[in-house]
């Protein structure tokens, strides 16, 4: 039998039943990802497998770079077959890693290769890997193939949206919506960073940006263009929670030593980033949008290859912060004006899953099923005893079927596996269940929550216009509306 069959991943007959007949079927809403918008527009033809595959995807870096790799084959100028091949190299030695879960199940389901990937199967994999890329597996060929209904891209205010536009003036199966990613809003500490920015953003926004009053215009201005073109999300990738109380005047005052090229100390960014935060939270709660918090990443922490490649290219790890308050502080500073909007909490140090779990459930309001979700396994928890963990952390404080399930968080188009691979997880974990009598034997009640956590949830929760939607189902048979 292949690595990759059927089944893989579905130890019962009740599992691979929800998977087959409940999961696999669903189309994918990929509401958060980092894939650029210009190669969707522009339907990409990739080179080769390495640029698809190996060029950005820090995951494999890392690997590599752990096998005694020289950085010359993962960022440096080796050629594309000599990376592709030190790669196939590397892949023998992640057993147990999910990269050798995820390498085998992208190579059979883009390229429909059975063979695993190692030194002596390199050429092979190349050579038909290559020819398939040449065929139909262009970008927009590759979310056609997925069933991908809707992608969201993460965009910072100043970026140019003509992409999205283009794509959705234009195209009938298939939406890409941009994400607020304002981060670089908050860097008052790092002047040298924030005042190029802060320029960039004023031409975007076509305005004079000052004093605080007019970057808080220009950010709403460029907020309003983003729902405009059916943006519904906004993303925040921060180390935890800011929600210290701060004063308009007092922000003002930092924002004014920043644009003259003053740093602001540890307690002045702090004291800023907590007034920008609330600021951000009431813009998403008047447009009915929904607020993703990314937590607790320590980032770019070899001084030396950042300095020499720059972020996010495999030097990150868990951070190790104290994240209930300061989560639960800013929940209650929205709440208290009642402008808490939807949120996905999403944790990625497995300790602290409980505490979003938990956190979330505080701030329910009835107003919307699942108002306050704690997001599917993030970063380095997005594998099985990752998946798994975030499922029962989940289940045990909330609830599992007003779950809005997967996204790729990802910034390569091979990633679309990992929504099946999580439905395997997701459908063997309840398939268990089913089988050891923890939960109902009933199809129709189990097979609708699996359905819906896989596409409908998240079609609800978020409210993207999309093509060809499939029509709300709610929990079928059990009376619960979608």
């Amino acid at each position: 039998m292949n690595f990759i069959h059927d089944d893989f991943l579905l130890h019962s007959q009740a599992a691979r039943r929800l998977f087959h007949e409940y999961a696999e079927p669903e189309p994918i809403l990929d509401f958060h990802s980092h894939l650029p918008a210009q190669a969707i527009a522009e339907d990409f033809r990739f080179r080769d497998l390495t640029q698809i595959w190996l060029e950005g995807d820090h995951y494999k870096w890392r690997a590599m770079r752990a096998n005694g790799v020289s950085e010359r084959y993962c960022t440096g100028d080796a050629g594309p077959w000599e990376k592709f091949q030190a790669w196939a190299k590397t892949v023998p030695y992640t057993l147990r890693n999910p990269l050798y879960h995820w390498t085998q199940l992208e190579l059979k389901r883009y390229f429909d290769i059975d063979e695993p990937l190692s030194e002596s199967t390199a050429n092979p994999a190349w050579e038909k890997g290559n020819s398939r890329l040449a065929g139909d597996l262009t970008a927009k060929g590759i979310l056609r193939k997925f069933h991908v209904r809707a992608v969201c891209t993460t965009d910072d205010p100043g970026d140019d949206l003509a992409a999205h536009r283009r794509v959705n003036s234009s195209d009938q199966e298939l939406r890409i919506y941009p994400t607020f990613r304002p981060d670089k809003a908050l860097r008052v500490d790092e002047p040298e960073l924030f005042n190029p920015w802060v320029d960039r953003l004023e031409k975007s926004a076509d305005t004079f940006i000052a004093r605080l009053p007019a970057l808080l215009d220009a950010l709403s201005k460029r907020h309003e263009a983003f729902h405009a073109l059916g943006g519904r999300l906004s993303d925040h990738g921060l180390p935890y929670c800011y929600a210290n109380p701060c004063s308009e005047r007092i922000a003002a005052h930092i924002f004014e030593r920043a644009r003259s090229g003053q740093p602001a100390n540890p307690e002045e960014h702090d004291q800023f980033a907590s007034f920008m935060m609330a600021f951000f939270g009431r813009l998403d709660a008047s447009k009915g949008w929904t607020k993703q918090l990314h937590l607790g990443a320590l980032r770019s922490q070899n001084s030396r290859m950042l300095k020499k490649l720059g972020p996010d290219t495999g030097f990150d790890s868990m951070g190790d912060w104290p994240q209930a308050q300061r989560l639960c502080a800013y929940l209650d500073l929205l709440e208290r004006e009642n402008a808490l909007p939807k949120m996905i909490l999403y944790n990625v140090n497995p300790r602290d899953n409980d505490t979003f779990a938990t956190a979330a459930g505080n701030f329910q309001d009835g107003s919307t099923p699942g108002k306050i979700q704690f997001g599917s396994g993030w970063w380095f928890l997005d594998q099985k005893d990752g998946i798994e963990a975030q499922l029962r952390a989940l289940s045990n404080s909330g609830l599992l079927s007003r779950f809005v399930g997967m996204v790729t968080d990802s910034r390569s188009f091979m990633s679309f596996p990992r929504h099946e691979y999580f439905r395997r997880v997701l459908c063997n974990l309840l398939g268990a269940e089913m089988e050891r009598g923890e939960l109902p034997n009933d199809f129709e009640l189990l097979g609708g929550m699996v359905r819906n956590i896989c596409f409908e949830n998240a079609r609800e929760f978020v409210g993207l216009e999309m093509p060809g939607a499939a029509k709300a189902r709610g929990l079928m048979g059990t009376g619960i509306p979608a």
